[in-house]
């Protein structure tokens, strides 16, 4: 989780270059979505848009997806 966090706050605040931060496995990630969304952005301690900054999937093919698409954009 510290390095999960550690990431999101340095594309966050610019200070590395944004890329795909996949959690894999939407059971078990759902509880700390859940949280981040109806608790810590729900009382403003992060903005709804820090929520884009990651995706959660179960589909190894929309993994590679979002990892292809992100190295895409930066051509």
């Amino acid at each position: 989780l510290d390095e999960l966090f550690e990431a999101l706050t340095l594309i966050q605040t610019g200070k590395v270059r944004n890329f795909p931060v996949i959690l894999f496995g939407k059971e078990y990630w759902s509880g700390l979505v859940d949280w981040l969304t109806n608790t810590v952005a729900h009382e403003r301690k992060i903005d709804t848009r820090d929520l884009k900054l990651f995706r959660v999937t179960d589909d190894p093919a929309e993994a590679t997806q979002l990892v292809i698409e992100a190295r895409n954009e930066k051509k």
